[in-house]
C-alpha cells in the first residue's frame, strides 16, 4: 500500500533530516528549508500533510516568512492539512497560524511518537476530504436536482427518489424539520411524466382548520358567507402534476376522510358542489411526526397512512449524515460567498471541529441559515466558531464526567469509523490507529454494535 506524503518544512537541516528517518517508515517524507523549495515540493508532489516551522529564511528568527508560506501553500492545495511546529513560547503566533487555516499545532522539543499520531489523524482527515470530492465530482450525489449528500444514507434516498419518479403513486416522506422533504418532493416531480404540470404545495399545520377545507377541495359561488366568485381548491389546481400535502399529521380527523375519499376515486367535491370533478394529480405527503404512533392515540386514520404511504421515504437527520456536514457545509460556503460577493476561502479548524461535533437540530435548514449568515457578518478570510455561532467540543460534553466525556467521545469516532468502512472492523481499527483485538474490547465494553 502506497505511503501518505508527508512535506517537512524547516530551515533546520539536521532537523529535517531527523525527521525523516524517524518518519520514513510510515510516510513517504520530502523536505525543504525555505518557501521556494516547499512550494516546489508541493506542486510536484501533492503531499497531504505539511509540518512547518514559521521561522523561515531569509529571516528565520521572525515569522512573517512561515505565514507567507503557510497561506500560499493553503491557496496551492486548498485541501492540506498544515502543522505548525512551534516552541511553547510562541503559543500567539500558531494560534494565529490555526485562525489563518493551519490543522494544528505541535510544541518543540519534538516527540515523534506524539507527533505521528497528530500526523495520522490529519492524513485521515485528509483522505476523509479526498474521497468527498472525489464523490463530488461524480453524478450520484449532486445529481438529484438542489439535493447535496455523500454519504451513504443519501445515496440510498437517491436511489430510492430515481425508482419513484418513474412510478405514480403516493408517496409519504418522513423526517425531522429542516431535512429536505420538501425538496426530495420536487425532486420526484421534476423526474416524472408529470413534470411539465404544476408542482403545489399546502403546508397542513400553516392553515386554519376552517379555511383548509376550501383551499384543498375549492367552492362553489354563495357557497358561504363570502364566497362571491367560484374558487379551484388545490388538488384543482395540480391537475396533471403533484400536490405536496406538506405536514399531513395537523390534518384533522374530518379532513382525513375527505381526502382517503379523494384519493379512491380521484373526485373532488367542491364546497356547496353538487356534482364531482375528476383530478388527475399525484399526492405526495411529508410528515416530522410518527404516524403509526398518531394512528394508535386516535390522531390519525390508519387506512388512510396505508393510502398515503404505499411508499414511505424516511430522510436521515444531518446529524447521522456520516461526513455530510462538512460537505454541505463548503457548498453552502461557495454558494454564499459569491452570492453576495464576499471574499471567504473556507473554515479555521476550530469550525470544522465545531461543525462536525455541533448536533444540528434544525438540520441542512439550520446549517444553511448559520453559514449564510456567517459570510454576511464575518470579517476574516475563513469563518471562525463564533461567525457560525455553534457550540465548541467543550459544550457537547458539560455535566459529564471525564471518564463519562472520554467514553462518549470513544463511541463517536468508532462509530463514524465502522461507517465509513462499512462495518470492516479490520479497515476502522487501522484508520483509529489501534489493534483489531484493541477495537473488539472498545467495542464489547462501550457497546457499539459493527453494523
Amino acid at each position: 500500500m502506497e505511503k501518505p506524503k508527508l512535506l517537512i518544512v524547516d530551515d533546520d537541516e539536521a532537523i529535517r533530516l531527523q525527521l525523516k528517518w524517524a518518519l520514513a517508515e510510515d510516510f513517504t517524507v520530502f523536505l525543504a528549508g525555505d518557501r521556494p523549495q516547499a512550494l516546489e515540493v508541493l506542486k510536484a508532489e501533492q503531499p497531504g500533510v505539511v509540518t512547518l516551522d514559521l521561522g523561515l529564511p531569509p529571516h528565520p528568527q521572525a515569522v512573517e516568512e512561515g505565514f507567507r508560506t503557510l497561506s500560499e501553500i493553503l491557496q496551492q492545495v486548498d485541501a492540506a492539512r498544515v502543522i505548525i511546529i512551534t516552541g511553547r513560547a510562541e503559543k500567539a503566533h500558531a494560534l494565529e497560524a490555526i485562525g489563518q487555516g493551519a490543522y494544528d499545532f505541535f510544541y518543540k522539543p519534538i516527540q515523534v511518537d506524539e507527533l505521528k499520531v497528530v500526523l495520522r489523524r490529519a492524513f485521515q482527515v485528509y483522505r476523509l476530504e479526498q474521497e468527498y470530492r472525489a464523490l463530488q465530482r461524480q453524478s450520484s450525489p449532486v445529481a438529484v436536482e438542489e439535493i447535496l449528500g455523500a454519504s451513504p444514507k443519501m445515496q440510498q434516498v437517491f436511489a430510492t427518489l430515481r425508482k419513484l419518479a418513474t412510478t405514480d403513486v403516493p408517496v409519504l416522506i418522513m423526517g425531522e424539520s429542516g431535512t429536505g422533504k420538501e425538496l426530495v418532493a420536487r425532486a420526484i416531480h421534476r423526474q416524472s411524466a408529470r413534470k411539465d404540470g404544476p408542482f403545489i404545495v399546502i403546508n397542513c399545520s400553516a392553515i386554519p382548520e376552517t379555511l383548509l377545507e376550501s383551499e384543498l377541495f375549492g367552492y362553489e359561488k354563495g357557497a358561504f358567507t363570502g364566497a362571491h366568485i367560484q374558487q379551484k381548491g388545490r388538488l384543482e389546481s395540480a391537475q396533471g402534476g403533484t400536490l405536496l400535502l406538506d405536514e399531513i399529521g395537523e390534518l384533522s380527523l374530518t379532513l382525513q376522510v375527505k381526502l382517503l375519499r379523494f384519493l379512491q376515486d380521484h373526485q373532488v367535491w367542491r364546497i356547496g358542489g353538487r356534482q364531482p370533478i375528476g383530478v388527475d394529480v399525484r399526492v405526495i405527503a411529508a410528515t416530522n411526526v410518527d404516524l403509526k404512533q398518531a394512528g394508535l392515540k386516535g390522531s390519525f386514520r390508519e387506512d388512510l397512512y396505508y393510502r398515503l404511504g404505499v411508499v414511505t421515504m424516511a430522510l436521515p437527520p444531518l446529524r447521522e449524515r456520516d461526513g455530510d456536514i462538512l460537505f454541505l457545509a463548503k457548498a453552502l460556503l461557495q454558494r454564499y460567498a459569491a452570492e453576495h460577493q464576499k471574499r471567504i476561502v473556507g473554515f479555521t479548524q476550530q469550525a470544522l471541529r465545531a461543525l462536525e461535533i455541533y448536533r444540528w437540530p434544525g438540520n441542512v435548514r439550520e446549517l444553511e441559515n448559520k453559514i449564510k449568515r456567517a459570510v454576511i457578518m464575518a470579517e476574516g478570510p475563513r469563518l471562525t466558531p463564533d461567525d457560525l455561532e455553534v457550540a465548541g467540543p467543550s459544550d457537547r460534553y458539560g455535566g459529564l464526567s471525564l471518564r463519562a466525556a472520554r467514553e462518549a467521545l470513544e463511541r463517536e469516532l468508532i462509530q463514524r469509523a465502522l461507517a465509513r468502512h462499512n462495518g470492516n472492523i479490520a479497515r476502522a481499527a487501522r484508520d483509529l490507529g489501534i489493534s483489531r483485538p484493541a477495537l473488539y474490547e472498545l467495542l464489547e465494553k462501550l457497546g457499539v454494535a459493527r453494523a
